[in-house]
């Protein structure tokens, strides 16, 4: 790409970048406003919950207390002064508690009466305390009948609920016949009873903030992922761009040199322009063939010829070609084929691809003036065979590491366009591996090299 070609291009990448950060700012002020909201309906349904329990238990206690008011009256003893004096009470005391609720109602029969008006109220699984008290100047003990827990209970207002209490008073008779009473009930863990019933809006609630986060995120990771590719992809266009524009320009030229009358004339100039024609037709070829390649491991459109393959044989054979590239940097391939067994089964083509470029690797990425040390080690390990291809290069980043073997990734070796390629090289080589169900691993440090660690299954079926 060009520099004017790239300054036009600038102000684009930079409006996308802007219009990516405002649109995940945007949704992130959208998703934090409706969990807001979320919480927000759900406290004032709780509230509003709150509220209705605690009504339905006022209604409960004073239907209790309307009943209580009625049976007292029903079996009330009202004062004759006709009544002869053996015929009284023995005491004031005798007559002042006999017709109170206390006197003609057991503990246990309360209770009940209490349960079953809890129970029309809807409030079956709410329990209770509760305390009988007269209401009277007497010198009497006010508490008449009491559960054990009444006062502990009474005490927690946070957990539990007591209202104000209903009057049990009978209009007819004096104080001194029917003596003014209170019952005073307190709902234990009411709150647990509102809770049990948001719990189904409170699931939808979080079911449906989960799915606007979950789609809030893939709504992200999409949009990264998009601007990832569209880097890729710029990228590539322009490896592309300049892996094809040197040998047309080289095949344009011997066009050209061809044309010239002094070389029409002298056959082993037309020779040589002929082979560079060639040469560069090869060239882009291999390239051609190697994005066809890639394309079609991604679209698993490719047909595997799987046979038993000695792997040492194809190392050696591929190490071979690259002697002199090796010799022209003073370098070497040490190889140490410790593996009893390197027989697997695999497509010979494909391997041989995966070991050239690994080799090809190695060679590209090595340090300047700096003689290549390549080493090449198998071992086995139970049933598998293991390959390390380890060379003293320029290494790589962490963050290298971990794209390495992404399709047209390649990593940057500064402003010079010193290496060649589409950054497909190492993922053929995963592919590769992959159909063959081994495994692959890269050890680097920046400025000390890489190694490369290959797993693949032995053929047990051979032999």
């Amino acid at each position: 790409m060009r520099i004017d070609d790239y300054i036009c291009f600038y102000p684009v990448l930079t409006f996308v970048k802007k219009l990516f950060v405002l649109i995940t700012v945007l949704i992130s002020l959208s998703l934090l406003g409706i969990i807001l909201f979320q919480v927000s309906w759900l406290k004032n349904a709780a509230i509003l919950r709150e509220d209705q329990v605690r009504q339905k238990i006022d209604n409960a206690v004073n239907e209790v207390g309307l009943e209580l008011i009625q049976f007292k009256t029903q079996y009330s003893t009202p004062y004759n002064n006709d009544i002869p004096l053996s015929l009284l009470p023995r005491s004031a005391h005798d007559f002042f508690k006999r017709n109170t609720i206390h006197a003609k109602m057991s503990h246990q029969k309360l209770y009940d009466w209490i349960r079953k008006a809890f129970d029309r109220a809807g409030l079956e699984e709410l329990d209770f305390e509760f305390m009988l008290m007269l209401r009277s100047d007497q010198p009497f003990d006010p508490v008449e009948k009491q559960t054990p827990n009444y006062v502990q209970a009474k005490a927690d207002t946070i957990h539990n609920y007591s209202g104000k209490g209903v009057g049990i008073v009978v209009s007819s008779g004096s104080a001194f016949e029917n003596p003014d009473e209170a019952l005073f009930v307190v709902a234990l863990d009411y709150k647990k009873l509102v809770l049990r019933s948001l719990t189904g809006s409170i699931l939808l609630a979080i079911l449906f903030t989960l799915v606007i986060i979950a789609a809030f995120f893939v709504t992200v990771y999409t949009m990264l992922r998009q601007k990832k590719l569209g880097e890729i992809k710029n990228d590539f266009i322009n490896n592309m761009t300049h892996e094809f524009k040197t040998p047309i320009a080289t095949i344009s030229l011997a066009v050209d040199a061809l044309k010239n009358e002094k070389v029409v004339s002298n056959r082993e100039r037309m020779s040589y322009f002929s082979g560079i024609i060639k040469e560069e037709n090869q060239r882009m070829n291999k390239q051609v063939e190697a994005i066809l390649k890639a394309s079609q491991f991604e679209k698993q459109e490719v047909e595997l010829d799987k046979t038993p393959v000695h792997v040492h044989e194809i190392i050696k054979l591929v190490a071979g070609k690259f002697l002199l590239q090796l010799q022209e940097k003073n370098g070497r391939a040490e190889l140490a084929l410790g593996a009893s067994n390197d027989l697997i089964k695999g497509d010979e083509v494909h391997f041989t691809n995966l070991v050239n470029n690994l080799i090809d690797n190695a060679v590209k990425y090595s340090k300047e003036n700096v003689p290549i040390h390549l080493k090449i080690t198998s071992y086995n390990s139970g049933e598998k065979l293991i390959l390390k291809f380890e060379d003293n290069g320029i290494g790589m980043t962490k963050e290298t590491q971990k794209r390495v073997f992404e399709k047209f990734y390649r990593a940057h070796t500064g402003n010079l366009h010193n290496v060649k390629g589409f950054g497909l090289g190492l993922n053929y080589v995963k592919s590769v591996t992959h159909s063959h169900n081994g495994s692959i691993k890269v050890e680097s440090a920046l400025g000390r090299g890489s190694i490369f660690t290959l797993e693949f299954p032995l053929d047990t079926d051979a032999g």
